[in-house]
């Protein structure tokens, strides 16, 4: 459904023991004492919910951080030094990468401090403390009230306490909503903006296996890349500055922080060990309902797959041909790649586990409770009508929806920038003030600066003649945006011809003729450019989906609302977890083996026999540096090899993870680091949807195996010197 979340968020906290699997569930950790420490000290956990999170002293939270507002991080020495995923860090470094410093084919390795890159755009935010904001928020709501009343009522009670919870101080708050709007939580956090980029191994490494192994096991890959936070030398959060440090515990304590580093394990995992995940999950939707579950397999799912099929064929055939195409759209490729196969994944999960089927039953149970009595009939009785009746509504404009979204939002780079440039330029050609005028010119040139930074003509034009006329073929043309009349009037329907003509001609499509314009903007020649007219239309159809669907939407917000609150008093002794939306979480379980399929058994662990035994010479996914061969075939492991000599690569654990905690620390029952998580199995891809207990596998790369690539690979001793390696402790 256009412009909405899909996801029941549910949780309830109670005392009672949970029903569920302790393998299952994100858990907030401000509730970890009154839910989960017991059953997580039973499972293996050393350490007290004080020593986890805690706002009176400095715990394990301290060492967690948001990474960029979509991964996850973890301070790993006294000096700020940050590990996250590589491919949390592919954006920075692909922007440090050119033909001549390839450091997404080579890899990058800091060899001394002032060697660390800057990135601008890069930060990470520390939580700080979470508070209950519930019975404040919902003080302002009432049962006569609309659903746009209340949301408006809310939205304007959650500014509110924003506001004062950062008037006159450093922190970034943040009022999220639980249960479908049933709780409300304040986040705050300390946010730190001059993030260096310290080491990274090459992509043979860290995308080893590429799009054939992602989201499969068994995996060989050492998906890591490493970062610093620096601060001002007071301690204080600061943009890049030469003379800014890195951050200490000194300096945290000094600003009545808080400051943690995990110790580095040399312990490895066997089967059944403890294991806990901590990081940044972004979205589930694990309270979806049938209807919406047969929505996105009939609709949204196979549109998504089919469009980007398309996008990425295109990219993938200019990215080969040309090695700066390769570096400009390496991380927009990757990004497509991902939830390309994430969506083929999850539909053939959710159809093979009999999703459907098992929402109906939960559903059907409702309804039970629904009619159980004269007062559940008033209040929740029509909850699952009004959700049906949402849907109902939707599947008629849902291609169209996903369409905008895919092919006019997401689909080539021109639409959205044409629509953020022409924001400033409007602003541009209203003021008479000479400074004003000044500071918005330099504002547009630094704007389009990095936007054609990673941005290649003829592959962007391919794209939006290929992609629009696929719109155009597939969906109802009530749901066309306006510009299209114009393609049929003055190019016979062609749009090949009219991308033609508009990337030849536009203001929008090259960086010259953009910097020209700006420095001389004229209202009329604007309003005339074929990029403005597409761009406009797009983004006004984009809004207007919204319009058309507000009653639908308004349903489905009231519907999801009370179905949350009746399951909650449907099933008063069963513990509910609150659905991630990339707050901070918990989740903890054990390294298993599992069984995917009849007659087939996956061992838990995969080790560096199996990456030389992918190994195949030139291939772009399973090729491997020279260097990387040295040392296996003189087994040159160091203090990284286990027990019997092998080099761990990837291990997994049965911990729930969703996509944001990618980055996110593996740690042990004593609170020390085993690896980071990386990836989800194939079979369990409906876990968003469905946790599955016996099939969902977190994927993650063993901290020996970075340990090993960044030391013997990369001969960054420096950065092992600065970790607290511990073993048997």
């Amino acid at each position: 459904m256009f412009k909405r979340i899909l996801g029941f968020i549910l949780a309830i906290f109670l005392v009672t023991p949970t029903a569920i699997k302790a393998d299952e569930g994100m858990w907030l950790p401000m509730f970890v004492k009154r839910l989960n420490e017991v059953d997580m000290q039973a499972a293996g956990l050393q350490l007290t919910a004080e020593e986890l999170y805690s706002i009176n002293h400095s715990s394990l939270k301290d060492a967690i951080v948001s990474f960029g507002g979509f991964c996850t991080g973890e301070v790993i020495s006294g000096e700020g030094l940050l590990l996250t995923n590589h491919h949390c860090g592919y954006g920075s470094i692909q922007d440090h990468s050119t033909i001549d410093n390839d450091y997404l084919t080579d890899g990058f390795w800091a060899m001394n401090r002032s060697e660390e890159l800057g990135n601008p755009d890069l930060h990470v935010d520390f939580l700080i403390r979470m508070e209950d904001m519930t019975e404040r928020v919902l003080a302002v709501v009432n049962d006569g009230m609309t659903e746009a009343e209340r949301a408006q009522a809310i939205d304007a009670e959650m500014r509110t306490i924003k506001g004062e919870a950062t008037e006159g101080n450093k922190y970034v708050a943040e009022v999220k909503s639980f249960y479908e709007g049933n709780e409300y939580y304040m986040f705050i956090y300390e946010r730190f903006k001059d993030i260096r980029l310290v080491g990274a191994p090459p992509s043979s490494v860290g995308k080893y296996g590429g799009d054939t192994d992602n989201w499969m096991w068994p995996r060989h890959t050492g998906d890591f890349s490493m970062f610093r936070i620096y601060c001002a030398p007071d301690g204080t959060p600061a943009a890049y500055a030469e003379e800014n440090v890195p951050l200490t515990k000194e300096l945290r304590e000094k600003n009545d922080a808080f400051y943690h580093h995990l110790p580095v394990s040399l312990e490895g995992v066997a089967n059944d060990d403890y294991t806990m995940v901590w990081g940044y999950p972004g979205s589930t939707d694990r309270f979806l309902t049938s209807w919406g579950v047969k929505q996105l397999l009939d609709i949204k799912a196979p549109t998504i797959v089919d469009i980007r099929d398309l996008k990425l064929n295109i990219m993938k055939k200019h990215m080969h041909a040309d090695s700066e195409v390769r570096i400009q759209y390496a991380s927009k490729y990757a990004q497509t790649a991902n939830y390309w196969k994430y969506f083929i994944g999850q539909s053939k999960g959710l159809k093979r586990l009999g999703v459907y089927d098992k929402k109906q039953a939960i559903e059907n149970d409702f309804t039970a409770f629904a009619n159980s009595s004269e007062e559940n009939k008033a209040k929740y009785g029509e909850a699952l009508e009004l959700i049906k009746e949402a849907y109902v509504a939707t599947d008629l404009t849902e291609k169209g929806a996903t369409f905008l979204s895919e092919v006019g939002i997401r689909g080539t780079d021109v639409v959205l920038f044409t629509f953020r440039a022409n924001r400033m330029i409007g602003q541009l050609l209203e003021t008479e003030n000479a400074d004003e005028k000044a500071r918005l010119l330099a504002k547009l040139q630094d704007f389009a600066a990095e936007h054609f930074k990673n941005y290649n003509a003829v592959l962007d034009e391919e794209q939006f003649a290929k992609l629009f006329a696929k719109y155009r073929a597939e969906v109802d043309a009530s749901q066309y945006p306006t510009f299209f009349a114009h393609v049929d009037k003055k190019f016979k329907g062609d749009f090949a011809k009219f991308a033609g003509k508009m990337y030849a001609k536009s203001y929008f499509t090259d960086e010259a003729r953009f910097n020209a314009f700006i420095a001389a903007p004229n209202a009329k020649k604007l309003a005339k450019d074929l990029a403005n007219t597409a761009s406009g239309s797009v983004i006004q159809s984009y809004f207007s989906m919204g319009s058309v669907n507000a009653q639908a939407d308004a349903k489905l917000s009231e519907g999801n609302r009370l179905f949350v609150d009746g399951l909650r008093k449907m099933n008063p002794d069963k513990t509910y977890y609150p659905n991630a939306n990339f707050s901070m979480r918990t989740t903890y379980g054990t390294v298993g083996d599992y069984v995917p399929a009849d007659a087939v058994h996956y061992d838990y662990v995969t080790t560096l026999e199996g990456v030389i035994e992918k190994f195949v010479p030139g291939d772009h996914e399973f090729d491997l540096p020279q260097r990387f061969i040295d040392l296996y075939e003189a087994k040159d492991y160091g203090q990284y090899a286990d027990e019997n000599g092998d080099l761990i690569v990837n291990f997994i654990h049965n911990t729930d993870i969703t996509g944001g905690n990618s980055g996110s620390p593996v740690i042990n029952g004593k609170g020390h680091l085993i690896g980071t998580a990386f990836d989800g199995n194939w079979e369990a891809m409906s876990g968003d949807i469905a946790f599955e207990s016996e099939l969902q596998r977190t994927i993650s790369c063993d901290i020996r195996y970075v340990l090993f690539i960044v030391d013997k690979y990369a001969g960054a001793t420096h950065l092992i010197e600065e970790m607290d390696l511990v073993k048997g402790e």
